[in-house]
């Protein structure tokens, strides 16, 4: 027959056994890293550079599991179709995949925008300049961006963002950006 350990809890004033003691030191360490794993999805940040207007924005776009309006509305802002000044509310699925893709690439750096959004007008002048641009582009709807990542390869870049497998994904190395979308999951 084994001997039990038994060690005495303050708490309760009574008495736990070894096992007993293993076990709450285990649900105890369990819950301190989901404490701690909460603690780190509290928030979600996005940092963009505007290529075409200069403009910078740093925001925290969610925070204790809720979208913060305020953010949406300055990431719709810098986000905007630059030639028309349009803007349109960009899709929070797109902007959770970004926020995924700079933490899998581990990067605080902020994204440089080729393209947001892009109004009707924009993107009817941009395709009749390209056979690279769709008749109707998920630019238009905010549901796609256009971006670099300094500091990061742009293969890596497309890698990480095809693993994603958050929508469409285009490689434009000639153009050094990478297109993200929340559309169909494909690739070209």
């Amino acid at each position: 027959m084994r001997a039990e350990i038994v060690f005495p809890n303050s708490l309760t004033g009574t008495a736990t056994t070894r096992r007993g003691f293993v076990k709450h030191a285990a649900l105890a360490a369990a819950g301190a890293f989901l404490s701690r794993r909460a603690h780190a999805e509290s928030r979600r940040s996005l940092a963009f550079y505007n290529l075409h207007t200069g403009e910078s924005l740093r925001v925290d776009y969610w925070s204790e599991g809720t979208y913060t309006a305020g953010a949406l509305h300055d990431i719709d802002h810098i986000l905007r179709d630059y030639r028309t000044g349009g803007v349109k509310e960009i899709d929070i699925r797109l902007l959770d995949l970004l926020h995924r893709l700079t933490g899998t690439l581990g990067s605080s750096e902020p994204y440089q925008v080729i393209s947001g959004y892009r109004s009707a007008a924009t993107n009817a002048s941009l395709r009749a300049g390209s056979d690279g641009v769709a008749r109707h582009s998920l630019h238009v709807d905010g549901r796609a961006i256009d971006v670099r990542l300094p500091g990061v390869r742009l293969e890596d870049l497309h890698r990480a963002a095809l693993a994603q497998r958050g929508g469409g994904v285009g490689y434009y190395p000639s153009s050094a950006f990478v297109h993200v979308d929340t559309g169909r999951v494909r690739a070209w």
